[in-house]
């Protein structure tokens, strides 16, 4: 039997299923119209037909927001999106490994005198929130960063995809459908970056106000 948990997290779960029971039902719904349509009962036919075609638009597109949201993480107050060990190895040239929540681990040779991450942020609406969907984050890349501005502009530059690839990408989605905004209250980018000055132990933080680079000792 195929462990579907190994794709999704158990919360997404529930909403898949309920993407599932809406389509199931809205496809029911076509069927018997079409029947009533056969049986000469074009107004069973009209009804049914079109709550079908309504269920099953919810839902896909809650089945969208659900594959969407894959790689974010609920965000409460403040959590820790990643802990990093950063160790210059040249000049202007630092190593970063990075160490996720969910075990994961990366490591990445950065140019540059800091490091830079940025991050995607997601805020639904109230009705939205009533649903079960809260703020939401996920890292999108690091990068190195100089501190002189010509160097930003002449010098080696490197960056990383710190995200994984979206079947859903509710950011595009947003911008092509309307009838989402309803739900979608706000989706923003946000960066810090720190000096590499030596050896060091960072932690990524994710706040309700935005991306922090914290340093929590030294290697």
């Amino acid at each position: 039997m195929t462990d579907f948990s190994q794709f999704f997290p158990s919360s997404s779960l529930p909403w898949l299923l309920g993407a599932a029971v809406l389509v199931a039902i809205g496809a029911m719904l076509i069927f018997a119209g079409l029947v009533a349509l056969f049986g000469i009962h074009p107004l069973r036919f009209l009804t049914r037909t079109l709550l079908g075609m309504l269920l099953i638009s919810l839902g896909v597109i809650e089945g969208g927001i659900t594959f969407g949201l894959q790689g974010y993480r609920a965000l409460t107050r403040e959590e820790v999106a990643a802990r990093v060990q950063v160790k210059p190895i040249a000049p202007q040239r630092f190593s970063a490994v990075f160490e996720f929540p969910n075990g994961r681990s990366a490591s990445y040779s950065l140019a540059g005198d800091e490091i830079y991450v940025d991050a995607h942020i997601l805020k639904w609406k109230t009705l939205a929130n009533l649903l079960g969907l809260h703020t939401a984050y996920e890292l999108d890349r690091v990068g190195g960063r100089y501190h002189a501005l010509d160097q930003e502009r002449s010098a080696q530059r490197t960056i990383y995809s710190l995200g994984n690839e979206q079947l859903v990408d509710l950011y595009g989605l947003r911008q092509r459908y309307p009838f989402l905004s309803p739900l979608i209250d706000a989706e923003y980018g946000s960066a810090s970056f720190v000096p590499v000055n030596g050896p060091a132990e960072l932690e990524v933080r994710v706040t309700t106000a935005g991306l922090i680079i914290r340093q929590t000792g030294p290697k």
